[in-house]
């Protein structure tokens, strides 16, 4: 029997330094896409506190910690309406440390914090890297995986959940805009399909909007299904929205792309090793 789950990703402004506002315009965005039947709402990188810092004491006066404000918000939502809610915060560690951090809740809370492991240029001068794995998460009979915005560039990285039997990979970004060909979708989100149709998994990007002391967005929040086809977004541009779509994610179980190809069974794994760093 076909179980569809609706994704949604809310693509909302954000400023840097108005936590409260932040926080409450992702929780009425996820609850406005509660009501409209979805099940699993994914938010942006960093949602809370904004993304463009002017040093590290600023985002360490905005950040908390992963059970903080942004969480009980979440958590309540999720139990209210019975949805997993996937964003970011900037992270204060119990080690006192600033992580660029994302967080998964669902109706029995909160139930995984990932740690952003591959920081993009300025973000270098404020947060530690996380040095944990991709988790996998079930939840709501999901098996749901999370990584944060230059995270998806690492096609290693990306293809650790997925062989852990990820369906879902939600992930929260802060893409920034760059120039591009007239008629050419920003790369960003060319590099998404990409991943998703070498790895035959659904994937879910909340991109933000609201431009940032300067910095504009790419607005380019997409689901995507295993054949690598946006099934919802991108609508590039600088406005608030939220894209969503039904997905039988069990359809990602199945690797196979022709009667005789497997995406991982016909992996080499044994010609790979200088990937990671075990020798010629």
């Amino acid at each position: 029997m076909t179980v569809m789950s609706r994704i949604a990703c809310c693509q909302i402004a954000l400023r840097v330094g108005e936590s409260d506002a932040n926080r409450g315009a992702a929780l009425a965005a996820a609850a406005a896409a509660a009501a409209d039947g979805a099940t699993i709402v994914v938010l942006p990188e960093l949602s809370a506190s904004g993304y463009v810092f002017r040093d590290k004491a600023e985002a360490r006066a905005l950040a908390e910690p992963a059970d903080g404000p942004t969480a009980a918000g979440w958590a309540r939502l999720a139990r209210q309406r019975g949805v997993t809610i996937v964003g970011g915060i900037c992270e204060l560690g119990d080690d006192g440390l600033l992580y660029n951090s994302a967080l998964l809740v669902d109706p029995a809370g909160l139930r995984v914090c990932y740690r952003k492991v591959h920081l993009w240029d300025a973000e270098k001068l404020v947060f530690t890297p996380g040095s944990g794995p991709p988790p996998v998460v079930e939840t709501s009979g999901t098996l749901l995986a999370l990584l944060i915005c230059y995270d998806l560039e690492f096609p290693e990285w990306v293809r650790l959940p997925a062989l852990a039997g990820a369906q879902l990979l939600c992930v929260p970004a802060n893409w920034p805009a760059q120039p591009h060909p007239v008629g050419e979708r920003p790369m960003d989100v060319v590099r998404a399909q990409a991943a998703a149709a070498v790895n035959r998994m659904f994937i879910a990007v909340c991109d933000r909007v609201g431009s940032e002391r300067g910095v504009d967005w790419v607005g380019g929040s997409v689901i995507i299904d295993p054949d690598g086809w946006p099934v919802a977004g991108p609508e590039p541009g600088d406005h608030e929205l939220t894209v969503a779509a039904g997905c039988d994610l069990a359809v990602a179980a199945d690797k196979m792309t022709s009667e005789r190809n497997d995406v991982f069974a016909d992996r080499r794994p044994d010609l790979y090793r200088a990937l990671a760093g075990e020798g010629d």
